[in-house]
């Protein structure tokens, strides 16, 4: 079937129903007006315990009403597009991944920041998570958390074939390669499943090339980049470094096999490092973290950002209450504790200098050197579309040929703009 934006008309009748159940979305009498925060389902419980302590610091002007959705992005999307297709005004703050700005944005179903609001967070947050919550030279989201990929080794099974810390996918994939041939755990854990983790490694290896997939004004440039960043995903997925789910992995699945002991290096987020110390004590003894590892010699890395903006709905009735509700769950001590328990980076630069947040946090400075020389994704308003493209393009990654590569995506990537696609 077809999707993208001509979906609206159809997505708009299936959802006049659910804004009907959507049930209260504010209080109409006396008391604390609710605010309906859509978000998904956070595990560590600091987003539900930060909404309490707004909700009481308000003295009784608002009260936050968490709404979870599904742990999957994707599903989490389709479930705030019905509904804001729908004007439901029931939803009042959304948590929106970073690469829906665009998107929501052009379709107004999102209101711009209020100028001061986002002269605050021009000043204090770091530039990759800002660039995410801008579309067309305005901010329409408010950063809550951010996300960067890093790379997770074992510093005992580089010290058994007496290597360093490698800096380069090549060097990585060579080692992994070589601790397979002494029949030691040897896996390289990646997300390559057909989902939008495949997105992210790929966009972050074209940008980390010094390429770009789309311009700003929807303008394909794939090129010889994207032939290096095909390039490196099928070397890995045809190497004895390959773990042989590596078409079906996904962050939480690649994680589980490295905290078992079955890999020697991970390139995932940073909740990977309080999972080690719960599901896998003497992994996470040997554990190391470093930058993403080098695509081009001479350029740095530059990683897809992830992470999630929180949008105000055009439709709710209560704007003013709802922005309010989204300034107080980004202070800075909310930023610390979403990192802390939940392994979500912050957006704001001075928490990085907080001694008590690098004890807590030790690779902050990697992630706060990714977050500022960053890679995004393609920012367009058709990007669930363009996502679907390089995802079918690219899997499975065993199958990808890189000298077809770029001809294929260039012609996936123009039908996905024009919503020509059959996707």
């Amino acid at each position: 079937m077809r999707r993208g934006r001509r979906h609206i008309g159809a997505i708009l009748g299936a959802a006049v129903a659910a804004a009907a159940l959507a049930g209260c979305g504010s209080s109409a009498g006396h008391g604390p007006t609710t605010i309906n925060w859509y978000v998904f389902p956070e595990p560590s419980g600091s987003f539900a315990a930060a909404a309490q302590a707004c909700s009481k610091a308000s003295n009784g002007k608002y009260n936050i009403n968490i709404n979870f959705l599904s742990t999957s992005s994707d599903q989490q999307r389709v479930s705030l597009v019905r509904r804001l297709a729908a004007h439901d005004s029931s939803i009042d703050i959304l948590a929106m991944d970073v690469d829906w700005t665009a998107e929501f944005a052009t379709a107004k179903w999102i209101r711009p920041v209020p100028q001061s609001f986002a002269s605050q967070i021009t000043s204090v947050d770091l530039p990759g998570p800002v660039q995410t919550a801008t579309w067309q030279h305005k901010i329409y989201a408010v950063p809550i958390n951010s996300n960067t990929e890093l790379l997770w080794y074992r510093k005992d099974l580089l010290k058994s074939i007496g290597k360093p810390v490698p800096t380069t996918w090549t060097q990585m994939i060579a080692d992994a390669t070589l601790l397979a041939k002494q029949g030691k755990p040897h896996y390289i854990e990646e997300q390559g499943a057909q989902y939008e983790g495949l997105v992210v490694w790929f966009n972050s290896l074209v940008d980390s090339a010094g390429g770009g997939i789309i311009t700003g004004n929807n303008k394909v440039v794939v090129d010889n980049t994207t032939k290096t960043a095909a390039s490196i995903m099928h070397d890995l997925a045809t190497s004895p470094a390959a773990d042989p789910s590596l078409n079906v992995a996904q962050e939480g699945s690649s994680d589980s096999q490295f905290d078992t002991g079955l890999a020697a290096f991970e390139i995932n987020y940073p909740f990977v490092w309080q999972s080690a110390k719960a599901t896998g004590p003497s992994v996470a003894k040997q554990m190391g973290y470093a930058l993403f590892p080098t695509v081009t010699p001479g350029i740095a890395p530059k990683v897809s950002i992830g992470g999630y903006n929180l949008g105000i709905s055009a439709y709710s009735k209560h704007p003013s209450l709802a922005f309010a509700a989204a300034q107080c769950l980004t202070q800075q001590q909310y930023e610390i504790t979403y990192a802390v328990k939940g392994g979500l980076a912050p957006v704001r630069g001075a928490v990085y200098q907080i001694p008590s947040f690098e004890k807590a946090y030790p690779f902050h400075d990697l992630i706060k050197r990714q977050l500022a020389h960053y890679g995004i994704r393609p920012q367009t308003p058709a990007y669930a579309d363009v996502s679907l493209a390089i995802q079918k393009a690219l899997s499975p990654t065993s199958s990808i040929n890189p000298s077809s590569v770029v001809s294929t995506l260039k012609s996936e990537l123009k039908d996905a703009l024009s919503s020509q696609a059959l996707l």
